[in-house]
């Protein structure tokens, strides 16, 4: 039995928060780093902006004030984007599927192994070069919030451990056996012996009329 993975410090307080006792965990990542290449590319001219006006003549206050209040702006946008992107963490156990996210308000979405019938695993032409991909969840029933997740790092050993919890019989699948938490199936009870009544009086014929 492979020792249990070292879980980052944010991820190894959402599990101790928010999984059941005895509830293993298989992985747990947060998404690549690629997620932030947009919000810096949005950021970093915006920046650039602020800084200018602010830089532009140090003895008007209206530009100075409106550069200032634009680097202000953009730090604590840029600044909320990456404390999203370290709090948001995708945990798989033996049961369920995870995403902790939130950095005010902790969001934990939730999804039973049992419920996925399907995995498909994407890797698009930069996410070969820089090494992530995306999966998209099938359950039954309704669509779920853990529908597609996108920029899992390592991609293909996550989808070799999520496919060999969900599919292998051998690795104790989920699929293959189990409730939609991922406990054993329970024996059934045995049911009440039929009474026998080969044993039972002939009913008294009817006097004739």
């Amino acid at each position: 039995m492979s020792a249990p993975p070292v879980l980052p410090t944010r991820a190894g307080k959402d599990a101790d928060k928010y999984l059941l006792p005895g509830e293993d965990v298989v992985l747990a990542t947060r998404r690549h780093w690629a997620v932030l290449i947009e919000p810096t590319v949005r950021f970093l001219p915006v920046f650039a902006l602020g800084g200018w006006l602010f830089l532009l003549d140090p003895d008007n206050p209206v530009t100075s004030v409106v550069g200032l209040v634009v680097v202000l702006v953009a730090l604590g946008w840029f600044a909320l984007r990456v404390g999203e992107w370290w709090m948001r963490h995708f945990i798989v156990t033996r049961r369920r599927v995870l995403l902790t996210s939130g950095v005010i308000v902790r969001t934990v979405t939730l999804l039973p192994l049992r419920r996925i019938t399907d995995l498909t695993w994407e890797e698009t032409f930069f996410g070969q070069i820089l090494g992530y991909g995306s999966f998209r969840f099938e359950s039954a029933g309704q669509d779920q919030a853990l529908r597609h997740i996108t920029f899992m790092p390592d991609a293909k050993h996550v989808y070799k451990e999520v496919s060999g919890l969900l599919f292998s019989a051998d690795w104790g699948g989920a699929a293959a056996t189990g409730d939609d938490e991922g406990n054993p199936d329970g024996e059934q009870p045995p049911s009440a012996p039929t009474p026998r009544r080969d044993t039972e009086p002939i009913p008294p014929l009817r006097p004739p009329e």
